[in-house]
């Protein structure tokens, strides 16, 4: 059977998907789905993203994975991007950002554009006018030990500060361990610790710099801090949209020059 796109030279159904590598945590993908979708400019459904999610919470746990103390969850992740890519992905955005850290893997094993939780935080900092100055970050251990963030946000000329270990075990790790036992209310407290800290210490901006932090801190509380936010899901939704509206503009134009 002919579509009419076909028969004009161009396949509807060959218009560019987002692909989405869930799962870490459940919760923390379905937000991004979520925010994806309020912050796309559309006026009416046809407009929207197409999207395909791959939620697959059996993936190992990152941060014991990636430190030898678990299991490796790197052959899950790449078989996750394998399957994206056969149903349709051309490019694939991960909210999780301890998984960045087999971001150079990831990327190598798809011809799909992968693109970068921590290079989206820090255009969404500029985006909100933050240009310098110290950023405090917030995010599991291990991805801030292993300086996922910080080794960026130096690159761009930030300053940054962190809790320190015990205020990190405290408040911080127990938020996020409340949002992974779908306990978001009771996040919320330890959450707010967190931002009250890193201010007391000159962050002149926070970083919830991991998916389940924004959880924790819904959109609607954080008027009463006097910091700007960058919420790691919304920064990568923003990129995720920046990419399909590129990508939309470049098939619109080819198919302009096919039915020419």
């Amino acid at each position: 059977m002919n579509h009419a796109g076909q028969n004009a030279g161009h396949d509807p159904f060959s218009a560019p998907f987002l692909g989405v590598l869930g799962g870490m945590g459940p919760m923390a993908g379905a937000a991004f789905m979520a925010r994806l979708t309020a912050l796309t400019d559309a006026g009416s459904d046809q407009e929207h993203i197409p999207t395909i999610l791959w939620s697959d919470p059996r993936v190992p746990d990152r941060p014991s994975g990636y430190l030898g103390t678990g299991v490796d969850p790197l052959p899950w992740m790449q078989h996750g991007v394998a399957q994206l890519e056969r149903m349709g992905a051309r490019a694939i955005a991960i909210p999780c950002n301890t998984a960045h850290l087999w971001y150079e893997q990831l990327a190598a094993a798809t011809g799909a554009t992968v693109l970068h939780i921590v290079r989206a935080v820090v255009k969404d900092l500029k985006r909100k006018g933050v240009q310098g100055g110290r950023i405090g970050l917030l995010g599991t251990a291990v991805t801030l030990q292993l300086e996922l963030y910080q080794r960026e946000l130096r690159a761009q000329g930030y300053d940054y500060v962190l809790l320190d270990a015990d205020q990190h075990l405290r408040y911080c790790a127990e938020s996020i361990r409340l949002v992974k036992l779908n306990r978001p209310l009771d996040a919320f407290e330890p959450a707010v610790e967190c931002i009250g800290l890193l201010t007391q210490r000159g962050a002149d901006a926070i970083v919830l710099g991991c998916t389940e932090l924004p959880l924790a801190l819904p959109h609607v509380a954080r008027a009463q801090f006097d910091r700007v936010i960058s919420d790691s899901i919304d920064a990568l939704a923003a990129d995720a949209i920046e990419w399909y509206q590129t990508q939309a503009l470049h098939s619109a134009r080819g198919a302009s020059t096919t039915v020419r």
